[in-house]
């Protein structure tokens, strides 16, 4: 088993530390508005990729080079380092979480590539498949293709809830490229069956919150697939397990739902061929990943775990307007990678 540290150094004042505040603050305004001032500049300087990744797949990211001041600050003999991004399930490269880890990054020097999952932000009409958590390949396909744009930059990895989940698993995967230094994961999905679990048995916004997003991107799928999706089925289902098993069923080869979510679950041995080092950060109290599944990741010399007493999902908001302690703990962990 993986050593968890207990970090007692992320101490929000006593009214940010209710996990269900933590959670969804940072995605409402004000905080989401304070994201988008801060990375603004980074956002009007974006230049869009389409990456090939394989197999007739495209995903698009946002590429965006430091100002030649914050370039400064980068390492002697050290070319460039560029930092891809990855947002969490029904994100996106806008998402204010991934927008404010984005602009603290491009402050130190990094270039950074804001990456949309398939079906996430507005590409739908890029893939004919359906998006899905174990469709593996084309992000290990946009990791190569990101990396060989970069070239001669070293590459580093930060992911959000299921968007961490995907690094760890790219980097466990044997097939990363070789100038990618090292991974840091934020609330990533350990076992999803056992995130399913919490969402169904918890308060019944998560679960309301991620249907009500879902169907709408099924909706965006249809209108640009029209001859390929019939969705009506799938609008009937009113719950995140009824609206997965019918995506396993109808769009995966996997003969069961349980058998699809362990595809993607990060616990057993999934974790023990990293081969860069990797970093992850959770909170005890987070309402979606149990922490409990921590006990289960493989034991892997190049795998370190942090976890807070509070900092709900994604959240760990201390300063509200700046910096959140998971945007220093991504920035230290990148950096520590050399």
């Amino acid at each position: 088993m993986t050593r968890v540290v207990e970090d007692a150094g992320f101490r929000p004042p006593a009214w940010l530390r209710n996990r269900h505040l933590q959670t969804i603050l940072p995605s409402l305004p004000p905080l989401r508005s304070f994201a988008i001032a801060r990375a603004r500049a980074l956002s009007e300087r974006a230049e869009e990729w389409l990456l090939d990744c394989g197999e007739g797949t495209r995903l698009q990211g946002w590429y965006t080079a430091p100002p030649a001041r914050a370039a400064a600050v980068e390492p002697p003999r050290v070319v460039g380092r560029l930092a891809l991004l990855l947002h969490g399930w029904e994100g996106s490269a806008a998402s204010a979480y991934v927008l404010s880890l984005a602009a603290e990054l491009l402050g130190r020097g990094f270039h950074i590539v804001r990456l949309n999952l398939r079906d996430h932000g507005d590409t739908h009409h890029l893939n004919p498949g359906l998006f899905h958590s174990c469709r593996l390949p084309e992000v290990i396909g946009a990791v190569r293709a990101i990396a060989a744009r970069a070239q001669p930059r070293r590459l580093y990895g930060a992911g959000f809830s299921l968007g961490g989940n995907f690094l760890l698993r790219v980097a466990a995967s044997g097939e990363a490229p070789a100038s990618l230094a090292g991974v840091a994961a934020v609330s990533p999905v350990l076992e999803p069956a056992r995130t399913l679990d919490a969402m169904e048995s918890g308060i019944p916004f998560y679960e309301r919150y991620f249907v009500r997003k879902w169907l709408k991107s099924l909706q965006h799928k249809e209108r640009h697939w029209p001859d390929r999706y019939d969705i009506d089925a799938t609008l009937r289902e009113r719950t995140l397990r009824g609206m997965t098993a019918a995506l396993v069923d109808r769009h995966t080869d996997y003969p069961t739902l349980e058998h699809y979510l362990s595809g993607y679950a990060i616990t057993g041995t999934r974790l023990a061929t990293l081969t860069v080092p990797a970093r992850l950060l959770t909170s005890a109290d987070d309402p979606i990943i149990p922490a409990g599944d921590l006990a289960r990741l493989a034991d892997s010399p190049l795998l370190s775990v942090v976890r807070t007493r509070y900092g709900g999902h994604c959240g760990f908001i201390d300063r509200p307007g700046r910096a959140s302690y998971a945007d220093r703990f991504v920035v230290a962990a990148l950096e520590s990678f050399g």
